[in-house]
């Protein structure tokens, strides 16, 4: 049998931002599809904001909806749907009607971001930047438990990549927001507070920033 990840230990406190680094192959993106409920470990316990998701009888996708934010490499904004509709989706998912408070929680995040004046511009029309930027407020808009990015800086250019780390800072200090980031880039993880490198399937180390 191939283990992609083998006898793995990771606590992440509330209000961590913490890197996880490695090359291409070593499971970063598999232990992140763990840690959102995406993939079932073979093995072992998962506790999220003290409550266990391993046991069976947990619904794991409003877990995802409600506890865990992601922010995906290619953004995976809907052409159909402006900036703001975008950022509203989520709460689509277990509400029929969106509350003016929901409402007005976008409005804050888009302010918090930069984004206030694309509000109904549509994907297509955005720099790489804004759509990054629309991700992170999309990820953000059901005030979730866990923040997790997958390589977010894959497809920007440096000076957007630079942003978007500054960004994640931002979104940690300013929100408190717990964020697990998984990349490949040493200057994208330098942005964390904590750093995991995994190799090979195991974690080799863990320290601060």
């Amino acid at each position: 049998m191939n283990h992609v990840l083998r006898q793995l230990n990771l606590s992440v406190e509330q209000g961590d931002f913490m890197a996880i680094r490695g090359q291409s192959g070593a499971g970063k993106t598999t232990l992140l599809n763990i840690l959102g409920t995406l993939l079932l470990p073979d093995s072992g316990t998962y506790t999220l904001d003290g409550q266990s998701l391993l046991d069976g009888n947990v619904d794991l996708a409003s877990v995802r909806n409600k506890k865990i934010g992601f922010v995906f490499q290619d953004h995976r904004l809907l052409p159909q749907y402006n900036v703001m509709q975008n950022i509203l989706l989520p709460l689509m998912a277990s509400d029929s009607k969106v509350s003016e408070e929901q409402v007005e929680w976008a409005r804050q995040l888009m302010e918090l971001t930069n984004i206030s004046s694309i509000e109904n511009q549509y994907p297509q029309t955005l720099s790489g930047g804004e759509a990054c930027r629309t991700a992170v407020c999309r990820a953000l808009i059901n005030k979730p438990v866990v923040l997790l990015a997958d390589e977010p800086t894959g497809q920007l250019d440096k000076e957007n990549a630079l942003h978007l780390a500054s960004l994640f800072q931002l979104v940690n200090k300013e929100l408190n927001t717990t964020i697990i980031m998984v990349t490949h880039s040493d200057l994208t993880a330098s942005a964390a507070k904590k750093i995991v490198t995994l190799i090979d399937g195991s974690l080799e180390n863990i320290f601060p920033n």
